[in-house]
């Protein structure tokens, strides 16, 4: 079968695609699946360029959606012919954060072997079903960004209806937190430095937008579309370089879900500003497999389609990967089997 490997010490030009032993089939409390789509993320992309080291040869991606074709002894959950989406902490399976989720030493692509593969055989708790209806591809998108969005908004936030989301630029995250937000009633504000993407944005929802280039005070901007009350969650997906100006967006109490470091993974915290709006902010990384379930179920209900911007043939992973390091794409870029 085939596979995707990256190669030490990392590079685009370094991955592999190459024939690999089929896993065979499942043994107790396993399921095989036909990996049919994966979409790609930002720590991915880290891997394949070795920014995050792992170990030589590994097979990449952690998203990953397909069919169930065999199931091991002792299964029950799943069934040949289901549907399924991979799971990013597979041993996290509710609850708060357990120690295994501090890092990604079992998240498929980094620390163990990923979904960039024809076939996969795993325990049951790498997978979760599938929303009914769902493309592999849309299905795929779940995982990392939209599941992060989910628990930066509704588990860890607890987004009400009628309060105000302010997302970060339209990539995977936030394009999701946008969606969410809207199905649950909120009003968003989206930044980015295109105005072309803030017009997709508001398509989506939006019901304000900020073009943080000509606007570069763009948190103070925010607080004021907000009649002065400042934004209920702020996605954070920018770092060091934006936080001050999520800080001003802010109302009193708010809540800031710390998810990215596009702008660097070091840098001075606004302690004052954070003090003054007793600011609660919470880094986070992905959720856990209920989480997950309870994720898809609401998908189900909220008949919003995830934003896929390209799908490639899984034989052009790089062109894919290179697309995702250009920032030209809107919402999730997949490769499909």
């Amino acid at each position: 079968m085939k596979t995707w490997r990256m190669q030490s010490p990392g590079g685009l030009d370094r991955l592999v695609l190459e024939e690999t032993a089929d896993p065979g089939a499942p043994g107790k409390g396993a399921i095989r699946v036909a990996i049919k789509a994966n979409s790609l993320n930002y720590h991915d992309l880290l891997v394949a360029l070795g920014t995050i080291p792992t170990e030589n040869g590994r097979i990449l991606l952690s998203d990953g959606a397909g069919v169930v074709e065999a199931v091991g002894e002792g299964v029950e959950e799943f069934k040949v012919g289901d549907a399924v989406v991979s799971t990013f902490f597979p041993i996290w399976l509710a609850g708060a954060p357990i120690p295994a989720a501090g890092g990604f030493q079992h998240t498929p692509g980094d620390g163990v072997d990923g979904m960039a593969a024809k076939y996969v055989v795993r325990p049951t708790t790498a997978f979760t079903h599938a929303p009914r209806g769902w493309t592999h591809p849309q299905a795929a998108t779940i995982p990392t960004s939209a599941l992060t969005a989910w628990r930066a908004l509704v588990v860890d936030g607890g987004l009400k209806a009628g309060e105000t989301v302010l997302v970060q630029g339209t990539g995977g995250v936030s394009i999701a937190a946008l969606q969410i937000a809207k199905g649950m009633g909120a009003k968003v504000i989206a930044t980015s430095s295109s105005d072309e993407k803030l017009e997709r944005a508001r398509k989506l929802g939006a019901d304000f937008t900020i073009n943080y280039r000509q606007e570069r005070d763009w948190g103070k901007k925010a607080f004021a579309l907000t009649g002065g009350l400042g934004v209920d969650h702020v996605i954070e997906v920018g770092g060091p370089a934006t936080l001050e100006q999520s800080l001003r967006a802010l109302k009193v109490g708010g809540h800031v879900a710390l998810i990215g470091v596009l702008s660097g993974t070091a840098g001075e915290l606004p302690i004052m500003l954070a003090l003054l709006k007793q600011a609660r902010i919470g880094a986070l990384i992905v959720g856990s497999r209920r989480d997950q379930q309870d994720f898809v179920r609401a998908l189900e209900v909220m008949a919003a389609a995830p934003v896929v911007d390209q799908i490639y043939p899984a034989a052009e992973l790089v062109e894919a990967f290179r697309h995702l390091q250009s920032g030209r794409h809107f919402g999730k870029i997949c490769i499909e089997w």
